[in-house]
């Protein structure tokens, strides 16, 4: 019993012996052996035991098998292949959303400069056609074209305003920021930012609500309650908006003047804790969409709030030009936090979702069709409140606040100084021009590329629907709706699967091809009767899918 050789069955090999290299026959031996060892009990059968198996249960030969063992990556080429795909998406991120960024940026300055370049020259022609069309003896025809109203509407909301504001002392704001504790103001400026984007939201409806009320056909039923108080609620929201932005931008001012930078600090990571409440979270085309069309107006209402700040300090240094330079590294880091934060966010956000970075594209094409349609002969809504809409940017509060800091900061007097204001004015207007061309142009490529020529002769909404539907759901809700109506679009298409979440996109989701979930129950199925039509791109605003539910 002492030879383990004797126990093998000669010419039978173990099954264990062909899945490890450590065991082999002796293993097998082993296990024999040691049921021996246990009827018998003879101390001396477990020392030959150890001494057959130790050899190949060595160290050195396990070491050997780690240093020397291989594997095969191209066994799981897809895999390898996504995850280099995911790396070249995020490193063309900043890229496309630079692009993208870019394009909204002078979108929001041509909105903002049509403010204070083309609508004063609107608001006196139409004023001059108001009193002249009487006097000509025309009275049949009617006094003032619809764009004429709004136009002649938003100079009265900007003048009552701007006589509002004259009576809001800016400096004993400061002070009063001034004195608050550090916690106190990040707490407010907090506050302050949640309450513009309530703001936005809610102020447009109104201005929305005015402009139709004002320009409703006659022989429609009345179901409204009248103009003035549609007009007093558009001049009460445009003057508590740009009271909000002035207490922003005093408060951002402050964090400039402060000794230690503390409040700048903190103002400047409240940035990163957005990271935090966004990559984490399950976005698609559609929310993305809408994140991109609020950093954009984020953006470029901050650099309006900095170019407040570097006035306002510049007027309490005498217009001295090296007081600007001490400025600029501030200037400049909070630039830089911005667009840093963007740019991780989008680019986790992407990675997470696994939504190509051609998506910006999309949204570049969508924005440009806005401006493009805008310039027809058939469109149904001015540019500036185009921009409003989709990105939730309304200039005219912005601007009644630029206009109220620029005249108390600059004083006019004799006949030079106005001299240099007409020159500004002009060079503003060539800037406008300028702008709108290079946008124009620009806009047609990308549209061109997107092709999306066809849906530039689709008939406006008011065309193509009836007007119990138009009364229904409102014809200055949506700022670009050119597609065809519900209805419309449900009997021309039935059988296409439509999703609830993705509703506007110019290109499908593939798994929303592949299936159908009902939306109460939860459950797959391809044979819902009612199912909501996709919509397109184009027909998406800013606060459009605020309710849409994001995980």
């Amino acid at each position: 019993r002492s030879n383990i050789g004797q126990l093998t069955v000669p010419g039978k090999v173990h099954p264990c012996s062909k899945f490890s290299p450590f065991v082999d026959n002796g293993s097998h031996h082993a296990s024999v052996e040691s049921q021996n060892f246990r009827n018998d009990s003879k101390p001396n059968i477990k020392n030959n035991l150890f001494l057959s198996v130790s050899p190949d249960l060595s160290l050195v030969r396990f070491i050997t098998t780690e240093l020397t063992r291989g594997y095969f990556l191209e066994h799981n080429e897809a895999k390898y292949t996504e995850r280099r795909e995911r790396v070249y998406t995020c490193l063309r991120i900043p890229k496309e959303l630079e692009k993208l960024m870019t394009f909204g940026f002078f979108l929001c300055l041509d909105a903002f400069l049509y403010v204070f370049t083309l609508l004063p020259l609107r608001v006196i022609l139409a004023l001059l056609r108001l009193f002249t069309v009487p006097c000509c003896g025309l009275s049949g025809s009617r006094l003032l074209q619809p764009a004429q109203v709004c136009d002649v509407l938003k100079g009265f909301i900007m003048v009552l305003c701007y006589s509002m504001m004259s009576y809001v002392d800016y400096a004993m704001m400061y002070h009063l920021i001034r004195g608050q504790s550090v916690i106190k103001l990040y707490i407010i400026y907090n506050m302050l930012e949640v309450a513009d984007r309530l703001f936005s939201s809610f102020g447009q409806d109104i201005l929305d609500a005015l402009y139709w009320t004002a320009t409703e056909p006659k022989e429609k039923k009345r179901a409204h309650i009248g103009v003035i108080p549609h007009f007093l609620m558009a001049v009460l929201y445009v003057f508590l908006h740009a009271i909000l932005i002035m207490v922003q931008a005093t408060t951002l001012n402050v964090a400039f003047n402060s000794h230690n930078k503390s409040l700048l600090t903190i103002m400047m990571s409240n940035n990163f804790v957005e990271i935090k409440g966004s990559v984490f979270k399950k976005f698609e085309k559609n929310n993305l969409f809408q994140m991109s069309n609020s950093d954009i107006k984020e953006r470029f209402t901050n650099y309006i709030l900095l170019l407040i700040v570097c006035l306002r300090n510049m007027e309490q240094f005498s217009w001295n030009a090296d007081h600007l330079w001490v400025l600029f590294p501030d200037v400049v880091m909070v630039i830089a936090s911005e667009v840093a934060v963007d740019v991780v966010k989008h680019a986790f956000i992407t990675k997470f979702n696994d939504i190509s970075a051609d998506v910006y594209g999309e949204y570049r094409a969508s924005l440009a069709f806005d401006l493009v349609s805008s310039r027809q002969k058939n469109a149904y809504t001015d540019y500036s409140d185009s921009v409003s809409r989709r990105m939730g940017f309304i200039p005219l509060p912005l601007a009644l606040l630029l206009i109220r800091v620029v005249t108390s900061s600059v004083k006019i007097q004799g006949s030079l100084s106005f001299m240099c204001v007409l020159l500004f004015y002009l060079g503003m207007i060539t800037l406008k021009v300028l702008n709108s061309i290079v946008l124009l142009g620009t806009s047609c490529v990308f549209v061109k590329e997107a092709n999306m020529e066809e849906k530039l002769f689709d008939p406006p909404p008011s065309v193509a629907s009836s007007p119990q539907s138009l009364s229904d759901k409102g014809e200055t809700s949506l700022p670009s709706d050119i597609s065809q109506p519900t209805n419309t679009a449900e009997n021309a298409a039935p059988s296409f699967p439509k999703s609830d979440s993705d509703t506007f996109l110019t290109t499908p989701d593939e798994e929303d091809d592949d299936k159908i979930i009902n939306a109460d129950t939860g459950l797959e199925g391809g044979g819902l009767a009612h199912r909501p039509p996709k919509k397109d791109l184009l027909e998406i605003d800013r606060f459009t899918i605020c309710g849409n539910r994001i995980d």
